[in-house]
């Protein structure tokens, strides 16, 4: 078990770390320069952080890679891309994917 004050320094190092690592791009009067390069490069940030938490979500089960096409998780995945493509309607993507694998789930049991 830890003292209280350590634990109190532990709570206020990580305040003073949050604050300032947010704050970065608020805390200078004028704004910080960005290389195009990097700024080009954090276009896709999101992009990459959204692929790596859905990624292992869909396609692995217990830390393995799926080893069946009989699951719901593929089809859903696959019509949520294909309304996505043809929609470009981020609500009609997440209804038609969680349509299909509720279908899928409820009426058929994977």
């Amino acid at each position: 078990m830890m003292p209280a004050w350590q634990i109190l320094l532990a709570i206020a190092g990580l305040t003073v770390i949050t604050v300032v690592t947010r704050a970065f791009f608020v805390i200078p009067e004028r704004e910080v320069p960005i290389p195009a390069w990097l700024r080009e490069a954090l276009r896709y940030a999101p992009l990459a952080a959204l692929v790596a938490v859905l990624l292992p979500e869909i396609a692995m089960t217990d830390d393995h890679l799926i080893a069946t096409w009989k699951d719901a998780r593929i089809y859903a995945t696959a019509m949520g891309v294909l309304v996505f493509a043809t929609t470009r309607n981020l609500l009609a993507t997440i209804l038609a994917g969680s349509v299909v694998l509720l279908a899928l789930r409820l009426g058929l049991g994977w």
